[in-house]
C-alpha cells in the first residue's frame, strides 16, 4: 500500500472521530488545549486498535479465501464508505457526548468500528498492519484534536460534508485495491 493510500485511509477513518470531536466541542463552553488533546487521545488509540483487532480476525480466516480476497477487500471497504455517505446524508444532528471519560471511551468506541471492518479487508492484502493502525490512530489524534477546537466555531455546519467525502473516498480504495488485481497478471 502507498503512502498516498495509506494517508487517504487515515483520514477516512477519522472522519467519525472527527464529527464526534465537533459536536463535543459545539457543545462545550470554552473548549481548551488540555481538553481537546485528552479527547484526540482516546480517540487515536481506540482508533488505532480496532483495525489490529479486525486485522487479527482477518488472518484467522485468510487461508480460506485466498482466491476471493481483493473482492472481500473492496465489498468491506465499499460497503464501509457507502454507509458513511448515507449517514452522512439521512444522519439528523447529534447530541455530543461531553463530560465523562467513559462517555468520551464509549463514542471513540463507536466511531471505530468501520476501522475494525477495514482491518478485516487489510488482512487480506500484503500490508504492514502496524504502520497503518499508528497511521490512523495519529490522524485521529490530530482530526479529534482539532474537531474538539474548532467545534465552537464550525459546530454540526460541515460534519455531514467532511463525513460522505471521507465515505466516498474508502469506496475508491476498494475500487482501485479490485482494480490493482483484477488488472495485475
Amino acid at each position: 500500500m502507498s503512502p498516498i493510500s495509506i494517508g487517504v485511509l487515515a483520514i477516512s477513518m477519522s472522519v467519525d472521530a472527527f464529527i464526534a470531536s465537533l459536536g463535543k466541542g459545539a457543545a462545550s463552553p470554552r473548549p481548551n488545549v488540555g481538553m481537546a488533546l485528552r479527547t484526540g487521545a482516546i480517540f487515536g488509540v481506540v482508533e488505532a486498535i480496532t483495525p489490529l483487532i479486525g486485522w487479527a480476525a482477518g488472518i484467522a480466516a485468510s487461508r480460506h479465501v485466498a482466491a476471493v480476497d481483493h473482492w472481500i477487500a473492496f465489498a468491506l471497504l465499499s460497503a464501509v464508505g457507502v454507509h458513511m455517505v448515507l449517514q452522512a446524508l439521512t444522519r439528523k444532528p447529534e447530541e455530543a457526548a461531553t463530560g465523562s471519560l467513559w462517555a468520551t471511551v464509549a463514542t471513540a468506541v463507536g466511531t471505530s468500528l468501520d476501522a475494525m471492518a477495514v482491518g478485516v479487508s487489510l488482512a487480506f492484502l500484503d500490508v504492514n498492519i502496524f504502520v497503518i493502525a499508528l497511521a490512523i490512530g495519529f490522524a485521529t489524534l490530530l482530526m479529534s484534536s482539532t474537531g474538539v477546537l474548532a467545534g465552537r466555531f464550525l459546530g454540526q455546519r460541515f460534519g455531514r460534508v467532511a463525513e460522505a467525502v471521507g465515505g466516498c473516498a474508502l469506496f475508491g480504495l476498494g475500487a482501485m485495491i479490485l482494480f490493482e488485481h483484477l488488472t495485475a497478471a
